[in-house]
């Protein structure tokens, strides 16, 4: 059986108080966050903690995401990144390469399948997860407890962001 998960990220401001989450239902979802990250740090992350929470589950993950750069990181860019050194074809290095360093780790071996779907449109998952991880961030601007859901069972569950908290985002992004 397929574990069939959303995966999305928030950032308020960007970079901002950030969060990350990933949900299957109502008993089974995690969220997490930092002070000050991007988006696009939510976005990885989410995948990442997902992967890590179903390791020992031993079946396919399907993972629906609003992020398109975070599924071809995930799918179409991260060999040619490893191959250059987790360099762009610009010679410049990558972003975010910690995090997509221990997502390499944690893809490696697993059946993993993603699928696009469009962002705030009602989509009933990729909401509950936009929710959750809007909530860790909004959490960490109000400087209160993160919600940090019931995790996979058996699998340990955080209480505070399990990946270290991401380098300081450059002053432009673009």
């Amino acid at each position: 059986m397929t574990i069939v998960a959303a995966a999305d990220g928030s950032a308020l401001g960007n970079p901002g108080p950030a969060g990350w989450a990933w949900y299957v239902d109502d008993d089974r979802w995690a969220a997490g966050g930092w002070p000050r990250a991007t988006n696009n740090q939510g976005e990885l992350t989410a995948v990442l903690e997902l992967l890590r929470a179903t390791a020992g589950a031993g079946e396919p993950v399907h993972v629906l995401c609003d992020s398109q750069y975070t599924i071809k990181a995930c799918t179409e860019w991260m060999p040619g990144w490893k191959r250059k050194g987790w360099r762009k074809a610009d010679g410049k290095p990558v972003l975010n390469v910690e995090i997509l360093k221990e997502l390499d780790d944690a893809l490696a071996g697993r059946k993993v399948t993603f699928e696009w779907v469009r962002g705030h449109v009602g989509h009933e998952m990729n909401e509950a997860a936009d929710v959750r991880a809007r909530g860790a961030a909004t959490a960490f601007q109000n400087r209160t407890d993160v919600p940090a859901g019931p995790g996979w069972p058996g699998a340990p569950v955080a209480t505070t962001s399990p990946v270290a908290a991401p380098p300081e985002p450059p002053a432009t992004l673009f």
